[in-house]
């Protein structure tokens, strides 16, 4: 089984740059997209109905932010949106295909790095998100949570840690929460399941040549619940074009 995610940073721009041409090649059985920033009425081109693939968007409720979508070519036996919060799940964050036995969900966690106020909101949304995660560890099910989770876990997946740990997606507090999702709560990051290179980045500034002299973060996972450990066969970042400051990370498992 295949699966992609990228956060678009709009999908009618990853659009453009070819993002559903380079999706056509990658015989992936899920695809994830988070920050589509359109909603489902501006989408009506086939592009965003990708052939063979059933296609499910959730939109925030403020126009042009936010949204997340997944493409499945299995129907799944049912798509939630949300995961129970009055405050987030506005924001268009959240979106579970349920299929026999396994749920793949297109997550958007906030950033903070725009405001204070939007760093505190951050922190709640966390607050929010871990109970939520304990409970679906309970289910009989697997779970593989993809996305843009908007915090690098360890010094190795962000170039310049020293002059950033006081900053949003860097914050003790923040690589404390990831710390207890997969330690204590034994959720695997799938990507380091195979990979423990350094300069794995999935996401990079638009300032300062970031992508050509590769000066990332890797804050793009798919996340799997405990009982999932040890089925990622294959893992990849693809940095050949370019649809978006983050880029596409398939993971491939046995399942």
């Amino acid at each position: 089984m295949r699966i992609v995610t990228l956060n678009a940073n709009g999908i009618r721009s990853a659009a453009r740059k070819g993002f559903f041409e380079w999706l056509e090649g990658q015989d992936a059985d899920v695809v994830c997209v988070q920050e589509t920033k359109a909603r489902r009425d501006q989408l009506g081109d086939p592009v965003f109905h990708p052939a063979g693939y059933h296609c499910y968007y959730l939109d925030a409720e403020k126009k042009g932010y936010s949204g997340v979508a997944v493409y499945s070519r299995v129907k799944p036996q049912e798509v939630v949106t949300g995961f129970g919060s009055r405050e987030f799940d506005a924001e268009g964050r959240y979106i579970e295909a349920r299929f026999k036995g396994l749920s793949v969900v297109s997550v958007y966690l906030p950033s903070g790095s725009s405001s204070e106020e939007r760093q505190q909101a951050k922190f709640r949304f966390l607050g929010e998100f871990m109970p939520h995660l304990r409970a679906l560890k309970r289910r009989r099910r697997g779970y593989v949570l993809c996305g843009d989770w908007n915090i690098a876990h360890k010094e190795i997946d962000l170039k310049n840690w020293r002059s950033n740990r006081k900053n949003s997606g860097f914050l003790p507090e923040e690589r404390a929460w990831l710390d207890e999702l997969f330690g204590e709560v034994s959720y695997v990051d799938a990507f380091r399941e195979v990979n423990g290179d350094p300069d794995q980045y999935t996401w990079w500034s638009n300032r300062g040549q970031a992508w050509a002299k590769n000066v990332g973060w890797r804050i793009d996972y798919e996340v799997l619940s405990p009982g999932l450990r040890g089925s990622v066969e294959a893992a990849d970042i693809y940095k050949a074009q370019r649809f978006s400051d983050h880029a596409p990370l398939t993971i491939d498992f046995d399942l």
